[in-house]
């Protein structure tokens, strides 16, 4: 299928173009379409973090199926947004903690702190062979973000960003990533302490683990107050 990629302000300096006509293969997602980007403009590499994309004039997530003659906008941060906040991202595909680092690292950056939540083998003395993610991704991302607002709120931090897993995840792969930088390390900790601690109960995603017998089941997890708008069910 073909699909039209439109590009705007620093990205269409940084290409030299407006528009740019992708091949895909039928039901490839905008984050497909986003790699394919990346692997014929090596120059967007460091820029991916900040791009999101519209199709049709609305904003989509990185799961969105594309369909053949679908106008896809690659849009740059708008005028007026926040540098210090994001990316936030639920998604099935692998977590990369470098592209993280970079994207809330600034120049007056002293201190960058990175919170690793990785599956483990085993829980509540039972042996786990596997975890389960399952999400509300759009309601999910948008509560990452209310998160990271908070603790913007309450610690001079110069970027946070939140990426979380969905799918089956093997013992040893990462779950959650949490990126805090800040001009001094103990504003970067107590931040990324805090922003795990408040996304694990208010942000839509919950956990199955899987044993070694083939059964499994799925975290418990608490009642969730009405002021905080969202169900969890994480460790």
């Amino acid at each position: 299928m073909n699909v039209k990629v439109r590009l705007f302000a620093g990205l269409h300096d940084l290409l030299g173009e407006r528009e740019i006509s992708f091949d895909l293969a039928d039901g490839a997602t905008v984050a497909e379409l986003r790699r394919e980007l990346e692997r014929r403009y090596p120059v967007v590499t460091p820029y991916l973090p900040t791009l999101i994309c519209a199709v049709d004039e609305e904003y989509v997530d990185p799961g969105h199926r594309l369909k053949d003659g679908d106008d896809v906008a690659i849009i740059p941060p708008v005028s007026g947004g926040s540098e210090v906040l994001g990316p936030f991202e639920v998604s099935a595909a692998p977590l990369d903690p470098a592209r993280l680092v970079a994207a809330v690292r600034k120049d007056e950056s002293g201190a960058v702190v990175l919170f690793h939540g990785v599956a483990r083998n085993n829980a509540d003395r039972r042996r786990v062979v596997a975890l389960e993610y399952d999400a509300y991704p759009g309601m999910a991302e948008k509560k990452l973000r209310e998160v990271a607002e908070e603790v913007a709120a309450r610690w001079p931090v110069t970027g946070i960003g939140i990426l979380h897993r969905t799918g089956r995840l093997a013992i040893g792969e990462a779950s959650l990533l949490v990126a805090v930088s800040s001009a001094h390390r103990q504003e970067a900790f107590e931040a990324c302490h805090h922003a795990v601690d408040r996304l694990k109960q208010t942000v839509p995603i919950w956990k199955k683990e899987i044993w070694e017998d083939g059964d499994g089941a799925w975290v418990a997890g608490h009642a969730v107050e009405p002021q905080q708008r969202a169900p969890s069910g994480r460790a």
